[in-house]
């Protein structure tokens, strides 16, 4: 089976949809030979920068020379991106290999009514692939919630619970407490945990990490001050000491901040890490975090979230001042606010609908988007919407395209296929 034929099958699987539980993964590593537990793993959740944290975190790791994989979702043009080892993503070669290992046990525990989803497949394989790399970590980021998310068969030796707001409220509740609770089924008996949140969510973090004796740390606000926040850099202080994170943005502080005190867990913090931190965070490199394209006046993000934009509005404001923004979304996010807020900073809009099947329609896109703003130009696809940014863009005037994963992607598509360097 080459990679297109695995991909087919694997993408198949969605028509099971998302069930959130341990027993298929459970069963499925097993029978792989429990993969997972051949290296120590770092466990990453939240709903906005688990990403960027867990980016952070793989920087600081492989800056210090440790044999590291990352696992993430979800990609932004090709599968591979999702699984990484020491710099390199699993190439079709190798996933074409493990697929004819793990095609056939997902068969047989369909066959006696077990369904394994894509995200379940897609975690088996990562933990494969780190274990034949002979990984000695990997930071591992959470699907969606933690408690019943497939990722969550690990023991890590930290975990790390970043901003956490409302999202995907069918599956994990309609109220920050659940939400929390959700993803503070991560923590696991004496493994410290990592979290900034505050109030209502911290309190819940907390009382999971007392009963399950797990050592909690919290990110405070005023141990983090911001010296400079720029175009590929953001300059910062945590507790006195001075770091510089290659993505932008004020809120990767926060999510600097606690890849720092993430890694200062680990057992092997004082043998090589200590010394490699700043280093690793100074060459993260986490594509289209609103991202300035080489050349180009055009900003990519992937923010898709109402606590994403009110940062992203902040940022945008502060280090280009207002733009003119592309904006798409998918159907189930908080499509109200995040318009009012992109509002704010838009010269004008050209509102379009990503790739996806759950994208919202371009026509209520618009609906909603002319409660606040009045210059708007509708497009079938980021395609035309980038064209015709491009065509009637004023001298000067920046391009930020953002709203999800599927329009940042979408914009790589068309960069790649205009501009050769890409």
């Amino acid at each position: 089976m080459d990679k297109d034929s695995f991909l087919k099958w694997l993408y198949d699987l969605q028509v099971h949809g998302i069930k959130l539980g341990l027993s298929n993964i459970t069963g499925l590593l097993n029978k792989l030979g429990d993969p997972q537990n051949s290296f120590k793993t770092i466990h990453v959740a939240g709903t906005d920068g688990k990403g960027s944290t867990s980016a952070c975190i793989y920087s600081i790791l492989r800056a210090s020379g440790v044999m590291v994989g990352l696992y993430t979702s979800p990609h932004l043009i090709e599968f591979n991106e999702r699984i990484v080892f020491d710099g390199t993503e699993i190439t079709n070669d190798e996933l074409a290999e493990l697929a004819s290992e793990i095609v056939p046990i997902v068969g047989s525990m369909e066959e006696s009514g077990a369904k394994c989803t894509f995200f379940e497949v897609t975690t088996a394989i990562a933990f494969m692939h780190f274990r034949n790399k002979g990984a000695e970590y990997a930071v591992i980021e959470v699907g969606m919630g933690g408690r019943f998310d497939a990722t969550n068969i690990i023991i890590p030796e930290v975990c790390v619970i970043g901003n956490i707001s409302l999202e995907h409220t069918e599956f994990l509740g309609d109220t920050i407490e659940k939400i929390a609770f959700e993803k503070a089924g991560i923590i696991k008996p004496g493994v410290p945990c990592i979290t900034l949140n505050k109030d209502h969510a911290y309190d819940v973090i907390k009382e999971v990490a007392f009963a399950k004796g797990a050592p909690l740390t919290r990110v405070l606000p005023e141990d983090i001050e911001i010296r400079n926040n720029g175009v590929r850099c953001l300059s910062f202080t945590y507790k006195g000491e001075e770091y510089d994170v290659s993505v932008p943005g004020r809120h990767q502080a926060n999510n600097a901040s606690m890849a720092i005190e993430a890694v200062s867990k680990l057992k092997i913090f004082g043998q090589c890490i200590r010394c490699n931190v700043r280093k690793g965070l100074k060459s993260v490199y986490w594509p289209c975090r609103m991202e300035k394209m080489k050349g180009l006046p055009i900003i990519l993000d992937v923010t898709h979230t109402h606590a994403g934009s009110a940062e992203l509005v902040v940022d945008i404001s502060e280090i280009y001042g207002k733009v003119l923004v592309i904006f798409g979304v998918l159907n189930d996010k908080d499509i109200v606010h995040i318009c009012r807020d992109l509002s704010t900073i838009a010269t004008r809009m050209i509102v379009t609908q990503p790739d996806s099947v759950r994208a919202e329609s371009v026509a209520d896109v618009n609906r909603i988007m002319s409660e606040y703003e009045t210059d708007i130009t509708m497009t079938k696809n980021v395609q035309d919407a980038i064209e015709e940014a491009f065509r009637s863009r004023k001298k000067d005037e920046l391009i930020l395209v953002t709203g999800s994963f599927y329009m940042a992607g979408d914009a790589l598509k068309w960069l790649k296929k205009t501009y050769a360097r890409f």
